[in-house]
C-alpha cells in the first residue's frame, strides 16, 4: 500500500472532524433552541407547547409542527423592554470594546517591543488573572468599589475626594469590571500580531525620514489590523450577552439582554421567549463575524 493511501484517510478525517464537532455541539443544540423559540408558553412540565412525541406517529408530529409560530419574535421586536435591553447591550458592548482597544493596544505594543527574554514573563502577567475564578474576580471588585472599599480609601488618603464616591451599582463600575475581565482577550491577539511585525520595515521608514509617529500610523497600525479585529470580536461577542458583571456591578434600572434572558428563563419560566431572545442575539452577533470574515478574505487576497 502506498504512503499516499495511508495518509489520505487520516487527512480527510482531520478535515471533517471540526465540522462534525460543530454540528454535534452547536448545530444540534441550536435546532432545539430554535424549535423552543417557536413554541408557546404553558403552565406544565415542560413549560411549553408543542412537545414532540416521536412515538405518536407522523400525524401527531405534523400537527405539532403546525402549531409553531413566530409570536415570540414579534413580542421581542415590539416590546420596549426587549428593544431597550438589546440596544443597551450592543451600546455597552461596543463602548467597552473601544475602551479595551484603547487600553490593550499600548500594553500589547509595549510587550512586543520588549527584549525577547522578557516577553514570556509579560505574557504570564497577562494570563495570571485566568488562574482565578471569573466570579471571584468580579466579587473582588465589589469589595474594592464599595463605600468603604480600597478605592475610596486611596482617594481619601490622597485628598482627591472629600467624601467617599458611589461606585457600585453604576455604569462606571460595570465598565471597570468589563475592562478588567476582558483585557487579556484584547491583548493576546494584538500581541501575537505585533510580535510578528517585521521591524526592518520600521528601520527602512526611519531611513527615509519618517518620524516614529508616522511610522506607527502608516506601517505598524495597518499591519496590526487583523489583531485589532480579532481582539474586538473576542471582546464584543461575549460582552453583548454578559450577565454576571452587569448583574453584580451595575444598577438594576437598565437591564442588558443577558439579564433579560436570565429573568425570562428562571424567574418568569417563559422558556420560549428566552429561547427566542437567544436566537435573536445569535443573529445579531453573526453580523460582526461576517464583516470580520470578509475583511480577512480581503487581507489574504492582498497578501
Amino acid at each position: 500500500m502506498s504512503a499516499r493511501r495511508i495518509f489520505t484517510r487520516p487527512a480527510r478525517f482531520a478535515a471533517i472532524a471540526p465540522y462534525g464537532w460543530l454540528a454535534l455541539f452547536f448545530l444540534v443544540p441550536f435546532v432545539f433552541v430554535l424549535k423552543l423559540s417557536l413554541s408557546q408558553t404553558t403552565i406544565a412540565q415542560p413549560p411549553y407547547l408543542p412537545v414532540f412525541d416521536l412515538t405518536a406517529g407522523w400525524s401527531a408530529i405534523s400537527a405539532a409542527f403546525a402549531t409553531l409560530s413566530l409570536d415570540n419574535f414579534r413580542l421581542l421586536l415590539t416590546d420596549d423592554i426587549y428593544l431597550h435591553s438589546g440596544l443597551r447591550s450592543v451600546t455597552v458592548a461596543a463602548t467597552a470594546t473601544v475602551m479595551l482597544l484603547l487600553v490593550g493596544y499600548p500594553i500589547a505594543y509595549a510587550m512586543a517591543r520588549l527584549p525577547r527574554r522578557w516577553q514570556p514573563f509579560a505574557m504570564m502577567l497577562v494570563i495570571v488573572p485566568f488562574w482565578t475564578s471569573f466570579l471571584i474576580r468580579v466579587y473582588a471588585w465589589i469589595n474594592i468599589l464599595q463605600h468603604d472599599g480600597l478605592l475610596n480609601q486611596i482617594l481619601l488618603a490622597l485628598h482627591m475626594v472629600s467624601a467617599p464616591v458611589v461606585w457600585l451599582s453604576t455604569d462606571t463600575a460595570m465598565y471597570i469590571g468589563m475592562i478588567y475581565s476582558y483585557l487579556p482577550f484584547m491583548i493576546l491577539p494584538l500581541y501575537a500580531t505585533l510580535a510578528r511585525l517585521d521591524r526592518s520595515l520600521l528601520e527602512a521608514a526611519a531611513d527615509l525620514g519618517s518620524s516614529p509617529l508616522q511610522s506607527f500610523w502608516r506601517i505598524t497600525f495597518p499591519l496590526s489590523l487583523p489583531g485589532v479585529g480579532a481582539g474586538m470580536l473576542l471582546c464584543f461577542i461575549p460582552l453583548v450577552g454578559e450577565f454576571v458583571i452587569p448583574d453584580l456591578l451595575a444598577g438594576s434600572d437598565a437591564l442588558m439582554i443577558g439579564q433579560t434572558l436570565w429573568l425570562e428563563f428562571f424567574t418568569n419560566r417563559d422558556w420560549p421567549v428566552a429561547a427566542a431572545t437567544a436566537v435573536l442575539l445569535l443573529l445579531i452577533l453573526l453580523l460582526p463575524l461576517l464583516i470580520y470574515d470578509r475583511f480577512q478574505r480581503r487581507q489574504m487576497v492582498r497578501s
